[in-house]
């Protein structure tokens, strides 16, 4: 079995090496500053709207912007935001945390336009609209079996490689106590964690919308404060700290000494799966907000990318680096923070981030689950009945157990691979459908201009394709 293991991680990490040492970070880099340039910086110029757009109210029984984003952001702020930044700062030193920065800040273009195509090509359902990629590239590109591929991808992403790897980072976070029995905890931890995601499956579609809009604020809140106050207490330290991220993040002789291991690839590949921009998972939960204008989505879903990385993943970077544990690949994962919290607030610290990643994971769990269920119903174009997803939650549960056993080292491999998947398809056809996106938010910012509340029409941008809303 451990050979067969050992295989399995090799092979992976070959094809996610080459995936992300240069497809993958030039495709990503190259799509975020074309949307960034074709949309004149929407992501820093229209900040103000953003947080305009994440207050409007809807009808109580419609999804609202704020709880589109609470799902979105469920899945994007997870357990990637504490042991992804942890991994990439032990193995591709400070200087990934300047490429986690920019891959973020490009991709809130990306993520502009993915989610603003999510709500102009969206579908009415009894109980609201519904939309992503796999609905775009159908209805724009006219090609369903791309956009099966796709979805199969993000049944992948979702359902089997973030969900597993989520399990694994949870019950990783209780290796620092004392109870904790490598062979035995990893499977109790997991089957526990299986068992209240069940639960929460089976109580139907709307609980997940509803724990998540509970639960994430709470989460984000809590920790950031925290990590806010330890940073600040350590102030005098930060100076050296950006210098030493400036300072690594361009190195080049060892980013191409060993581009595989370099702060680039690492930066990219951790902060790509914390934020997700332009892979292609929040449109779908985009899609299911009920607003006039489509814009107005996509301008809350560069909130989200900003929330996660330049909140969220900054906290994590900046409270482990201000605590002087210097991070190595022997520490790598949760074993990094909790030293360093626990340097910094002592027995409570390992608590403290224990805690954190119980919310951060179930969040994710829950996040992801909502986004495997939308793309099922996609692929078996109507809503899967009560026996095939009572079977499909079990799966689901099954999987959260296993992942919690196996290697760190295949469940990141396994997660950036099929993310990758999910990238190589998405980017692309968002280029190809962008001039819809584009000509949106021009219409937005002209009737802005005139002091409208923005309404959109279809022809009103010339749109050639056939769309259920906004005729």
């Amino acid at each position: 079995m451990d050979k067969i293991m050992e295989f399995l991680n090799d092979i992976s990490t070959q094809v996610s090496n080459a995936l992300y040492s240069y497809i993958l970070i030039i495709l990503l880099v190259l799509g975020g500053l074309y949307f960034t340039l074709r949309t004149k910086f929407v992501q820093f110029r229209l900040l103000k709207e953003q947080f305009r757009a994440v207050t409007e109210k809807t009808d109580k029984n419609r999804v609202s912007s704020f709880q589109a984003l609470m799902v979105s952001t469920a899945s994007r702020v997870g357990t990637g935001n504490i042991i992804g930044v942890s991994t990439a700062l032990c193995l591709g030193g400070f200087g990934s945390v300047f490429w986690m920065w920019l891959i973020a800040l490009l991709g809130g273009a990306s993520a502009f336009v993915e989610s603003t195509l999510a709500q102009i090509y969206k579908k009415k359902g009894p109980d609201g609209s519904y939309g992503g990629p796999a609905y775009y590239i159908e209805a724009a590109l006219k090609s369903r079996p791309l956009a099966i591929v796709f979805s199969v991808f993000l049944v992948l992403t979702y359902g089997v490689g973030f969900n597993m790897l989520a399990s694994y980072n949870l019950q990783s976070t209780f290796s620092a106590y004392s109870f904790y029995n490598a062979t035995y905890s990893p499977w109790i931890i997991g089957g526990i964690t299986a068992a209240l995601v069940a639960f929460c499956l089976f109580g139907g579609g709307k609980r997940i919308i509803k724990t998540t809009s509970v639960l994430v604020p709470i989460m984000g809140l809590a920790y950031i404060l925290v990590a806010l106050v330890l940073t600040l207490l350590n102030v005098k330290t930060l100076p050296a700290i950006l210098a030493r991220i400036f300072t690594e993040a361009f190195d080049l002789q060892a980013i191409f000494g060993g581009f595989a291991g370099s702060c680039v690839m690492y930066g990219i590949k951790r902060g790509l799966f914390s934020n997700e921009a332009g892979v292609g998972s929040a449109p779908n939960a985009s899609a299911s907000a009920e607003v006039s204008h489509p814009v107005k989505q996509g301008l809350v879903q560069v909130l989200s990318v900003f929330i996660d990385t330049l909140l969220v993943c900054t906290a994590t970077a900046f409270m482990c680096m201000c605590s002087g544990v210097e991070p190595s690949a022997d520490i790598s994962g949760a074993a990094y923070v909790q030293a360093a919290m626990q340097k910094m607030l002592g027995d409570f610290g390992p608590v403290f981030i224990t805690l954190s990643m119980m919310l951060f994971a179930f969040t994710t769990l829950l996040g992801n689950l909502f986004y495997v269920d939308k793309s099922l119903c996609y692929m078996l174009k109507k809503v899967p009945g009560k026996k095939f997803m009572g079977v499909y939650y079990i799966l689901a549960s099954l999987l959260i157990f296993v992942g919690a056993g196996l290697s760190a080292d295949l469940l990141w491999n396994i997660a950036d691979i099929t993310m990758g998947g999910m990238a190589l398809i998405n980017i692309p056809v968002i280029f190809l459908l962008s001039k819809y996106a584009i000509r949106a938010l021009n219409d937005y910012t002209a009737q802005r201009k005139q002091g409208k509340e923005p309404e959109f029409h279809a022809e009103s941008i010339g749109l050639p394709h056939k769309v259920d809303y906004w005729d």
